[in-house]
């Protein structure tokens, strides 16, 4: 193997593994550094006692809260990261997300760009991964210089009949916009059987298109790219001025060696991202790299996330269900002038995923009834940045994140609101469960970007400001988020970065 590479991206998720999608036919060499292995294509990726109860993909480490309590995060460290569990759902944030927005706990801050400046490379993203969805029905979808390129997924009847009575009220229930190899007219020939086993599982049949088979599989066709698994980076080091990450310090099951690059990439998740450059304080870095701002690790966001499960005396024998949004309250209440969030379908539950919401003495039986009678629904609303909000490292080296959620009210209006809709449909029994510390799933902000190095960690390129070659491209960036889902915009700003570095490199 070689020691010295034009460039090193550390993590093959939807940033790492975009950004090397990106610039494989450039001709440079490339190395990607995954700390995990290929997720195995087996039989348990469908079994959800193995994914529920027994979290067989999950990440075998612990992370402390702000008491210092160790928990589980639920993070995936695979090649293509936490989307080869996805659901899927790619979504553009509205317009108005790139602009400073008022909310009840505060403001949600401006990007240093608008919408405008980043909208082809959405376009782009959406014929990378496939996105199938519906132009004109979404009364805050964004102007698109592009249809999608697949036509919507259609609902199931029992979907379909949801969908009509909420039209019948008023509402613009909107398709999914969703990342599936999917060809309605041919599905005898399309990977995607619309099964029930899409969200939250990986795809046995690469179906689902994660930042594996979209990204890293066809990057590695290209014989200057390179892929290490199992391979951890414990820490960057810098030129002697300091200005350059010139060497990235790895970890494997032969030892601990050093490779060097013209230009580092840090990709490894928002947490992670902040770990590293942390974990990489030197003499020139004292308190970390990149961080003369002091901002690396602060500012993390997550969404206020929240799993409705809405029980109707009628049958739901929906398979894929994950077809439906709602989102005429994304800027709004009915009595609020303020937003409330995204309200959309999860894959049909099984009684292993409820089993975890549940108390302990609810019989397995009583679980199966509800999932037979449930629509599965998911509402997000954003929370705000905070600096107390923030990942440091404990004094062996731990990760602990610090986080206080806000912007709460909205978000429970808005469940009420959708169990008022609901209700008038039929359904007569609610349960609905807020996401705890570990459900990090929409992790972001940790490095955000901005155009003053005193309050930012990155500049609109993404590029640190301490450092001359060192950018970090994954979620880390985000200086506010919306209430979309963000690894369309994850993966959006990874081909927006690899245009910029092709014209600078």
């Amino acid at each position: 193997m070689s020691n010295h590479y034009d460039i090193i991206i550390i993590g093959a998720g939807a940033g790492g593994g975009t950004l090397a999608y990106a610039l494989a036919p450039t001709g440079k060499r490339i190395l990607i550094i995954e700390r995990g292995d290929y997720l195995p294509r087996e039989k348990e990726n469908w079994d959800p006692d193995k994914i529920f109860l027994e979290q067989r993909y999950q990440a075998q480490e612990q992370w402390l809260d702000a008491e210092e309590k160790p928990f589980d995060p639920q993070a995936y460290y695979v090649v293509g990261g936490n989307t080869k569990l996805y659901g899927a759902a790619l979504q553009r944030m509205r317009q108005e997300d790139f602009g400073e927005l008022k909310h009840v706990d505060g403001v949600s801050p401006a990007w240093p760009f608008p919408y405008e400046a980043f909208e082809t490379y959405y376009s782009r993203a959406e014929s990378l991964f496939k996105i199938h969805g519906q132009q004109g029905e979404d009364p805050t979808e964004p102007p698109m210089s592009a249809d999608y390129p697949f036509p919507a997924m259609p609902h199931a009847p029992r979907i379909q009949s949801i969908a009509d009575q909420l039209a019948s009220k008023g509402l613009n229930p909107v398709h999914l916009t969703l990342a599936l190899d999917r060809r309605q007219n041919q599905p005898e020939h399309s990977p995607c059987i619309r099964c029930d086993t899409c969200d939250p599982f990986p795809c046995m049949l690469d179906a689902k298109c994660d930042a594996q088979t979209a990204c890293v599989d066809p990057a590695l066709t290209y014989d200057n790219v390179t892929l290490l698994t199992n391979t951890l980076v414990t820490r960057l080091l810098t030129t002697a001025d300091g200005r350059r990450a010139d060497r990235v310090e790895i970890k494997t099951a032969q030892g601990t060696e050093t490779l060097s690059a013209d230009t580092v990439v840090v990709s490894c998740g928002a947490i992670n991202s902040a770990a590293l450059l942390l974990r990489s304080a030197s003499e020139q870095h004292p308190n970390g790299l990149a961080n003369s701002s002091d901002q690396v690790g602060r500012n993390i966001m997550k969404h206020n996330h929240s799993a409705l499960i809405a029980i109707a005396p009628e049958a739901n024998d929906t398979i894929f269900q994950k077809t439906l949004g709602i989102h005429d309250y994304y800027f709004s209440g009915p009595l609020q002038d303020y937003p409330l969030g995204q309200i959309q379908l999860t894959g049909k539950n099984k009684w292993q995923r409820l089993k975890s919401m549940a108390p302990a003495n609810m019989s397995q039986a009583t679980l199966e009834y509800m999932v037979q009678h449930s629509v599965d629904w998911w509402i997000t609303t954003e929370d705000l940045p905070d600096p107390n909000n923030r990942v440091t490292l404990t004094a062996d080296g731990q990760i602990k994140v610090d986080f206080t959620p806000n912007n709460l009210k909205p978000h429970q209006e808005l469940i009420s609101i959708l169990e008022q809709h609901l209700k008038d449909l039929g359904f007569y029994l609610f349960w609905h469960k807020r996401m705890d510390l570990a459900v990090f799933w929409h992790q972001v902000g940790t490095c955000r970007f901005g155009t003053d190095p005193h309050t930012s960690v990155l500049d609109p390129n993404c590029r640190a400001h301490d450092l001359d070659n060192l950018y970090v491209v994954d979620a880390s960036f985000f200086p506010a988020m919306g209430a979309m889902n963000p690894t369309l915009t994850i993966i959006a700003n990874a081909l927006k970065v690899a245009d910029h570095l092709k014209s600078s490199l």
